[in-house]
């Protein structure tokens, strides 16, 4: 395993890091979701992204039972706060109330103490971004949590927040974005920011929600046991990268794959990672040998021909359609 510091704090994360968005508590029963943690740790892992929302906070219970035992101070444990976490009309959002109740429940199911990075799963237009950050300071300086940092953030609202980060003296070292060879939207403004800040991305889905997997073939049903048949593992989010146009796309990847000596699920990653200012590419897993697979894209070196040719063959989206909220693969 490789090692990068997030953004330009001193924390050092793993280039792979293990994320249980819709696996653990959902789609993938106990036994093998920790069979997966355990599977992360052997490779070499120690970075694990998790939120209060994932399956309705099952997934942060998974995990803290899953990681029980272990040296925690060998372990960069991340979580989330903002969408609902139960019925209230405050169990949701950015509110001081939210993230000061959320921060303590995320602790007693993860079983730690603190988290190394608490993150703002999403910007909240109805909370002041001063009482947002407010309520952040206070974790930090309680020692509940070691740097803050931010999900699928605009620039503008990044650099809003890392000044008002500056001034209460707390690091803002983060985004966590959507970023695969067919979704760069990050790369027009985000990433540049971001450069500028000394913001590192953790970046979502790098497999495209399985799709440059190559596993998903134009003109065929998806495989059976896939997460497009699983309606509790995203069926929903991966159905827009679906169309025979994509899948044709991304079945010419594999001989650029085969002469870089790597697996699609491998090719993918890596690609992520060839971009300096992202820190982490976050993997999920059903089963522990997707883990082994895919650590194997740390440290590797894509020359520039290959990715010349990469771009040649695929389409990526490069701007956020200004009607939707969300991208073709919704959340994470």
């Amino acid at each position: 395993m490789e090692f990068r510091h997030l953004g330009r704090s001193g924390l050092l994360v793993s280039e792979i890091s293990y994320g249980n968005w819709i696996t653990h508590g959902s789609q993938v029963e106990e036994e093998a979701a920790t069979a997966c943690v355990r599977a992360a740790l052997d490779t070499g892992i120690t970075t694990f992204d998790t939120a209060d929302v994932y399956a309705g906070t099952k997934a942060e219970e998974v995990l803290g039972r899953a990681l029980k035992g272990e040296r925690r101070e060998g372990l960069e444990i991340f979580t989330k706060v903002y969408w609902p976490t139960g019925p209230g009309r405050n169990d949701r959002g950015l509110s001081r109330k939210h993230i000061m109740e959320s921060i303590n429940g995320s602790l007693r199911r993860l079983q730690t103490d603190y988290v190394d990075l608490y993150q703002a799963h999403r910007y909240d237009y109805s909370t002041p971004l001063e009482e947002t950050m407010e309520a952040f300071a206070d974790i930090v300086h309680s020692g509940k949590a070691h740097y803050i940092g931010v999900s699928e953030w605009k620039a503008s609202q990044i650099r809003e927040a890392h000044a008002l980060a500056r001034e209460l003296r707390i690091p803002l070292v983060s985004n966590q974005p959507q970023y695969s060879m067919l979704w760069r939207v990050i790369e027009a403004e985000v990433i540049p920011t971001s450069e500028e800040l000394g913001v590192g991305q953790i970046v979502w889905s790098p497999m495209a929600q399985g799709v440059l997997s190559g596993k998903y073939l134009p003109g065929q049903p998806p495989p059976a046991g896939s997460r497009a048949t699983d309606e509790k593992s995203g069926a929903g989010f991966i159905a827009s990268w679906l169309s025979d146009d994509v899948l044709t796309r991304v079945q010419r990847l594999k001989p650029l794959a085969e002469q870089a000596g790597l697996t699609m699920p491998q090719l993918a990653v890596a690609w992520v990672l060839q971009n300096p200012n992202v820190s982490s590419a976050i993997v999920g897993a059903s089963r522990p040998e997707q883990v082994h697979d895919n650590v194997k894209a740390a440290g590797v070196k894509l020359d520039a021909d290959l990715l010349k040719a990469i771009d040649e063959i695929v389409e990526p989206v490069t701007e956020r359609d200004p009607a939707k909220t969300e991208s073709p693969a919704q959340r994470p």
